[in-house]
């Protein structure tokens, strides 16, 4: 059975708290003494709560202790509920009052000082990709101490199957050093639009010979200034941040960010993730 100070709002805990703590509530609590801090409806369940607690023993005191650190619970579940926003995209989809992907992402940018960590499966290129990244770009070349690092999977070219009417054979399949290095020229003419370049990194087993033993970067994240982060299920792509439905939420938590961060650094220093050749 769910407890009835539980019932209680964050403002009705704290103003009981305090007339237990002064006296103004004392043993034997009666309904008369509650009416003042406890709403009606609830009037009745609480004062059974706190008879229950006196008959095992409990002081006044006693109780308020017990009842202060369910006001201090209340407070930092607001806290914390007030740390996590909803993201979605479309925002035409939208029916909730979410934030929007794509305006998440540019104010990201813009708010960004000393370091920004974008992970993602997927990255437009040409005049898609520089929409996405002129912001981030600009503030790059404006503020050298800002440090933008992106962890992006390069796709590997399945071989194309032998044409049955010509019979001519398929070009062999690029070695996976070639294929990073063809992304890399990529990053430089059509991905990022500004002079100084991110510390790109991928994968290795994203190009792998071996299919069986083949793995992609499918985390798409977004940290910034080790203090936000927006985990979302949508791409570095016009396409995930204005028009498919994406879902996600941005957090401002310190610890969690660092976390996050620390979680990639240990796996380029592992050697999990590669430096592009930019």
């Amino acid at each position: 059975m769910r407890h009835a100070l539980r019932d209680l709002n964050r403002a009705t805990l704290a103003s009981l708290t305090e007339a237990l703590r002064s006296g103004h509530i004392r043993a034997p609590i009666t309904r008369s003494m509650l009416a003042g801090y406890v709403p009606l409806g609830q009037l009745d369940a609480v004062l059974a709560a706190l008879s229950a607690m006196e008959r095992e023993g409990m002081t006044p005191r006693h109780i308020a202790h017990v009842v202060g650190m369910l006001a201090e619970e209340r407070l930092e579940g607001q806290r914390m509920s007030d740390r996590v926003q909803f993201v979605w995209s479309p925002p035409e989809l939208d029916r909730i009052d979410s934030r929007d992907t794509a305006v998440v992402v540019q104010d990201l940018f813009v708010q960004a000082r000393s370091s920004v960590l974008i992970a993602t499966f997927a990255i437009d290129k040409q005049q898609r990709a520089r929409a996405l990244f002129a912001e981030l770009a600009a503030k790059m070349d404006a503020e050298p101490q800002l440090a933008v690092r992106v962890f992006a999977n390069i796709h590997h070219p399945e071989r194309r199957r032998t044409s049955s009417f010509h019979k001519t054979p398929p070009p062999p399949t690029p070695t996976p050093a070639q294929l990073a290095r063809e992304f890399g020229d990529k990053v430089r003419r059509e991905i990022w639009p500004g002079r100084r370049l991110p510390d790109f990194y991928y994968d290795p087993r994203s190009l792998s010979p071996d299919a069986q033993h083949r793995a992609v970067l499918h985390a798409k994240v977004v940290v910034v200034d080790a203090r936000y982060t927006l985990l979302t299920s949508a791409n570095f792509t016009e396409a995930a941040q204005r028009r498919n439905i994406e879902a996600g939420v941005l957090i401002d938590d310190p610890r969690l960010a660092t976390r996050l961060t620390q979680q990639f650094d240990k796996l380029v220093e592992a050697s999990v993730f590669a430096p592009v050749p930019v």
